[in-house]
């Protein structure tokens, strides 16, 4: 294959686009924010839930306090009307005597009921401020959580602006060289990793190996517009000044 000196220097340019370009894709895939957005979104479930259960119990206790206060109602009631009866005299001797021993009956039941009454009353209040909790853990979690993906979207797009710009600049390179010898370079860039590199100081630049004497005197004598092969790892060998032939 035959390029100009001028054409295959190009191709080293192109290495280092390529170069910033992966640089620029693994600084998108590694955003520090993003491993703590991974973590924070795997507690999430965690969070939400804690405000669904202590909402339940809440929910739960408040009907619970609604129905020991019907009770101790419904018990003061009934003794307010033996009250009312027994104040009023009416009836036998014997029933009024019922009467009071029913009004000491209910009032035992309504300090029970009202004890009872009390500790659901507590329960609730405990299940009231375990709720504001866990919402309030929730709010302050989702609130940095939302902090952080704003940050990292900032710099997403900073990145991909960057990245674009880059990948302009390789299309309007690729477009220049001839389209046999960047076929060639995409196919080994596909396989290796970068397609070419730089002959420096009797070094390949991809592989690192020193050339031997009997490649180097090959190189030597190559014609300036022949494309070279690095025998190591194949890439494109590009000679430069400072390959020290």
């Amino acid at each position: 294959m035959k390029a100009s000196p001028q054409m295959q220097a190009r191709l080293l340019d192109l290495v280092d686009l390529d170069t910033t370009v992966n640089q620029l894709a693994h600084r998108l895939r590694t955003l520090p924010e993003q491993t703590d957005i991974d973590r924070m979104e795997a507690r999430l479930p965690a969070l939400q839930e804690a405000v669904v259960r202590t909402g339940t119990e809440v929910s739960d206790l408040q009907r619970e306090v609604a129905r020991a206060e019907a009770a101790v109602q419904l018990v003061r009631d009934r003794a307010a009307r033996d009250r009312q009866r027994l104040e009023s005299g009416t009836g036998s001797a014997k029933d009024l005597q019922a009467l009071q021993h029913e009004l000491e009956s209910l009032g035992r039941r309504q300090g029970v009921l009202e004890d009872e009454e009390l500790e659901v009353m507590e329960r609730a209040e405990s299940a009231e401020a375990a709720e504001r909790e866990a919402r309030g853990a929730l709010d302050e979690h989702s609130a940095r959580l939302a902090e952080l993906r704003a940050v990292r979207d900032e710099k997403a797009a900073a990145i991909e602006a960057e990245k674009a710009e880059v990948e302009g600049g390789r299309t309007a390179l690729t477009a220049e060289l001839p389209a046999d010898l960047l076929a060639l370079y995409e196919r080994l860039r596909a396989q290796l990793g970068s397609g070419a590199a730089a002959l420096q100081q009797r070094r390949c630049g991809g592989c690192r190996l020193d050339i031997n004497a009997v490649d180097l005197g090959r190189i030597r004598a190559a014609a300036e517009d022949e494309v070279l092969r690095c025998e190591e790892c194949g890439r494109i060998l590009v000679r430069t000044p400072e390959s020290g032939l």
